[in-house]
């Protein structure tokens, strides 16, 4: 006591706010596990009593950010890899949707490990955004998550007959009709003289691959149905791999006029196109501007690249996990996911 002046006590705060001395403990310290509007009644009584600042009522009672986990396929995969590297730096970004955003990298093309992740980072966020892999292991984690009251959102690749929220991506079907129209567009008379063509996909356990392959064929069948798809190989977004892969189709068919890359290991197969002679160059088409890509764009060795804007995307993540806290139609005020084709004449 100073004069005549009496300080608060934590029994005070306890008294004028109706709960235990515990209760009042837990909330001053921190320690979680009460009610927000106890947090509140106890912040409230703190600060009329003068126990506790304006200023910490503020912090206490203020809403905590979401916290939102990436689960980003570890790899050569660049396109990838931006992505990642996007939502580790733009946290000043989501600032005014009160979220925190967190890249894990995780084992690629292993459904085990995504479904393992999921549940892990399940426990300690609001929401995962992933790229998917059909698998009953992963669409099971989704259940489980979806079971908790934690939201999930494909990213890139869906997964069918699953509790997701919502998918955030290309029309994968539309973006391999895209790749067979480029094609045969850049092939011209040959399209209809029974040209070759190939492709080289990362894995068809990503719907986003499968659908990719279905619309590149479906486009063929039906508008240039004398060309001959030769083949589908898969590379697992790796450049080395993708290399011998594009190697072997060059040696079993010295005639191959067209080759679609799915998914990513894209300079791989520039590579190989490079140790060709100028006359036997196929036309090459392939998916998201790196700067991989960018380089085999400009040195003419790539025709086209189908890409998205990945900013676009994570940030349409972040807005479908606020609209599910804030209770709002899933997909209010999210962008469409639209493709770009780019050329080296309109390089962004």
């Amino acid at each position: 006591m100073r004069g005549s002046e009496v300080f608060p006590r934590i029994e005070d705060v306890a008294e004028r706010a109706q709960v235990s001395l515990a209760t009042v403990d837990r909330v001053l310290h921190g320690r979680g596990g009460v009610r927000p509007s106890t947090v509140q009644r106890v912040m409230q009584a703190a600060t009329a009593l003068g126990y506790v600042s304006q200023a910490q009522l503020a912090d206490a009672t203020a809403p905590k950010p979401l916290r939102i986990a990436f689960l980003i396929p570890a790899g050569s995969n660049r396109f990838l890899r931006m992505l990642g590297d996007l939502i580790g730096y733009a946290h000043e970004q989501w600032a005014p949707f009160n979220v925190r955003c967190q890249a894990v990298f995780i084992e690629a093309f292993n459904p085990e490990a995504l479904a393992q992740h999921l549940l892990k980072e399940g426990k300690r966020s609001d929401g995962v955004a992933f790229m998917a892999l059909e698998h009953p292991l992963v669409r099971e984690a989704v259940a489980e998550l979806a079971e908790r009251g934690v939201p999930t959102v494909t990213l890139i690749s869906d997964l069918s007959n699953s509790r997701r929220a919502a998918y955030v991506g290309l029309d994968n079907r539309a973006a391999g009709r895209t790749a067979a129209y480029l094609i045969a567009r850049f092939m011209g008379p040959a399209a209809t003289r029974g040209a070759k063509v190939a492709m080289i996909a990362g894995s068809l356990s990503y719907r986003a691959h499968e659908e990719r392959e279905a619309g590149f064929l479906h486009l063929f069948e039906e508008q240039y149905p004398e060309v001959r798809v030769v083949g589908l190989r898969e590379g697992r977004d790796d450049a080395e791999r993708n290399y011998e892969q594009a190697r072997a189709l060059f040696q079993q068919h010295g005639d191959l006029a067209g080759i679609y890359n799915i998914g990513g290991g894209a300079e791989g197969i520039g590579r190989a196109i490079h140790e060709l002679s100028p006359a036997c160059k196929p036309v090459f088409i392939g998916h998201g501007l790196t700067p991989d890509t960018r380089a085999l764009l400009i040195a003419g060795t790539m025709d086209a690249v189908i890409t998205q804007n990945p900013q676009g995307a994570v940030a349409n993540c972040v807005r479908i996990f606020a609209n599910l806290r804030d209770r709002r139609d899933v997909l209010s005020g999210v962008e469409h996911v639209r493709s770009q084709v780019i050329f080296r004449e309109n390089l962004p």
